[in-house]
């Protein structure tokens, strides 16, 4: 008997066929046109593109819905997951909590989007592991930056971890500027790696 993950990867573009190098992004949000408007832009950086509508369809491709038969599935490869904040069901700061437990997926980064700019909430999924925190509506060079950024860090860790961390969105202004293209990731701020490091 097929299980859910089963069915749902049946559906989904076989990532086996990226190509070299190619990043492939696991999209998540429950706009259609939010999707379709992520997809297009990280198809325009060469990335190869899944998207899925919710944070449980998101857990379901991964393997990480709980069906031990779909666990350790070896056709999933993802650079990176970029997931919404706000969505029905589980949200976006729920997905990266439960991406950041597993140990096959928790070193992938992960970029949570948000149209509302609360400071608590972007706080809260910077300490949790999100790469970054962007505001909607995402523009191509927050993608380009963060394509960039994976391409230059991939298999560069250290004791387990990514060696860079990316700012808060607020350090580095997303615009479609020279500037904002060519700026430098920059460290967390200090007060959330302090509290990051209470937590510890």
């Amino acid at each position: 008997m097929a299980t859910a993950g089963d069915v749902l990867r049946q559906s989904l573009p076989e990532v086996s066929g990226a190509g070299v190098g190619e990043l492939h992004v696991l999209a998540v949000d429950d706009s259609f046109v939010d999707r379709k408007v992520i997809e297009r832009l990280l198809k325009f950086t060469s990335c190869k593109v899944t998207v899925v509508e919710s944070g449980t369809r998101a857990l379901q491709y991964l393997g990480l819905d709980g069906d031990t038969s779909s666990i350790g599935f070896d056709g999933v490869k993802v650079n990176m997951i970029m997931t919404d904040y706000s969505m029905p069901g589980m949200t976006g700061y729920e997905l990266l909590k439960k991406i950041k437990e597993s140990s096959v997926f928790r070193e992938i980064p992960v970029v949570v989007m948000s149209s509302e700019n609360i400071l608590t909430r972007i706080d809260s999924c910077l300490e949790e592991g999100a790469e970054e925190f962007l505001l909607k509506p995402v523009k191509l060079a927050d993608v380009k930056r963060l394509t960039d950024f994976i391409m230059r860090g991939e298999g560069k860790k250290v004791g387990g971890k990514v060696s860079q961390k990316r700012s808060r969105p607020d350090d580095c202004i997303s615009s479609l500027s020279t500037a904002c293209s060519t700026c430098e990731l920059l460290p967390l701020s200090q007060s959330a790696m302090s509290s990051k490091k209470s937590r510890l």
